[in-house]
């Protein structure tokens, strides 16, 4: 959430970065700061007339002692005025207050001066490309086809039990998706990252604090009668550990990685695009995050973005790395990059990993400051990416290590499932 005493003294700025995303936000931001005008004003109308209810109080107590009650009857009808105009006055700010925050809500992060401007992921920017694109079989197989001829995953049993979109892992498929967890949870744990095990559903707030609410509110699974939500991501409970915390800035950097399940009711279309693990429901996910001082954000950004490609370069998968756009940048983030495996049988790139800086976006809302080293009381800079999303790498395995006789492992999955070779 943006800071109003910023959009005051940056509305320009703020207006020609949020260009970069296609947004005219104009009227947006000039009502924004006309209710906090009345919110301020409002404000100062209170605190004067709780000062003179203080004043009469004491003055009052005075002239009983005096003598003088009939003049301080005369000034208990004047507080009494100016009680209700106090209350009246209470009412207006807190609508003022509601009203503030929720036009708040609905204006996305401003995009880093590195993004740049376009409408869709076509005017993405290739910033890195590393590795060799093998080359298949005449006859080789998408990943989906791939699992049913060796039996790793159902996807016609998580319709019979869920729906589509909730695939069923067997055998060597449930072993390599664990192999996989486990080995990038110690890749996290041995670059610094504390393991956390979060819940999977979180409270209203949480989705506020991390900007899914209300933006994505119908991407999310809702459990009304708890009023909680199946999360998307690791990034909220994780995040939200330290909603409305004080730290020093002798506690930061603080880094932080989890699995969990993740669930998304995305839009359901169809086509190849969406076939297998392409596009799910439920899916699992590593996750890293950290909490940096303001200064140091953009180097622990670049530092977030050479860990995930060291775990691609020993996956011997081939990738690339995209700086999003602002037509296509997330609500929340200040700037990400995407990156992107190359599917040999499905002939195109597939996400894998968003990796992304929300500055003080998020910390606004969660109210997570830090003490620096001044003593001065600062918002947070919240950084998060996937390490990894499961089921497009597991894809890209499947697909670029697939031969005529099976499916090769990675060499550096083998210690964790205990085989080699899928025949």
């Amino acid at each position: 959430m943006l800071q109003v005493h910023q959009i005051r003294e940056k509305k320009d700025e703020f207006l020609a970065a949020l260009a970069k995303r296609g947004m005219d936000a104009k009227e947006e931001l000039e009502l924004i700061l006309k209710t906090d005008e009345k919110r301020r004003s409002t404000q100062a109308e209170l605190d004067e007339t709780l000062a003179k209810l203080n004043k009469f109080s004491k003055e009052i107590g005075q002239l009983f002692k005096s003598g003088q009650a009939e003049l301080a009857n005369e000034m208990k009808e004047q507080t009494t005025a100016l009680k209700e105009a106090s209350k009246e006055l209470q009412n207006t700010l807190g609508d003022a207050s509601k009203e503030l925050e929720e036009l708040l809500y609905g204006i996305p992060n401003i995009p880093y001066e590195l993004v740049p401007t376009g409408s869709n992921e076509e005017d993405n920017e290739e910033i890195f490309r590393e590795g060799d694109i093998p080359q298949l079989e005449d006859n080789a197989l998408p990943h989906w086809e791939l699992a049913k001829k060796y039996d790793l995953i159902d996807f016609e049993l998580g319709v019979k039990v869920t729906g589509a979109g909730f695939p069923v892992y067997k055998g060597k498929g449930a072993r390599l998706q664990r192999a996989l967890i486990s080995y990038f949870l110690n890749k996290n744990t041995s670059a610094g990252y504390t393991e956390y095990q979060v819940p999977h559903l979180v409270n209203e707030a949480s989705g506020y604090g991390t900007g899914q609410l209300p933006d994505k509110e119908g991407q999310m699974y809702h459990v009304t009668n708890e009023d909680l939500y199946l999360i998307p991501t690791a990034e909220v409970p994780v995040t939200n550990l330290f909603r409305g915390d004080l730290l020093n800035h002798t506690d930061l950097p603080i880094l932080c990685t989890g699995y969990t399940p993740c669930f998304r009711r995305e839009a359901g279309s169809y086509g190849a695009h969406v076939r297998g693990l392409n596009r799910l429901h439920q899916f699992d996910k590593v996750e890293i995050v950290r909490l940096e001082e303001a200064q140091n954000s953009y180097a622990a950004l670049d530092g977030m973005v050479d860990h995930v490609k060291e775990i691609l370069r020993e996956l011997k998968l081939p990738y690339r790395i995209l700086r999003l756009c602002g037509g296509d940048l997330g609500f929340a983030a200040a700037m990400t990059y995407d990156f992107e495996v190359f599917s040999t049988a499905q002939d195109r790139w597939l996400e894998i990993s968003s990796v992304s800086n929300f500055e003080t976006f998020q910390s606004n809302r969660l109210k997570l400051r830090y003490k620096d080293a001044d003593g001065k009381k600062q918002l947070v800079h919240t950084l998060n990416g996937s390490s990894l999303a499961l089921p497009r790498v597991l894809a890209g395995i499947l697909e670029n290590y697939q031969d005529a006789d099976g499916i090769k492992i990675p060499e550096v999955l083998v210690p964790y499932c205990g085989f080699d070779r899928i025949d």
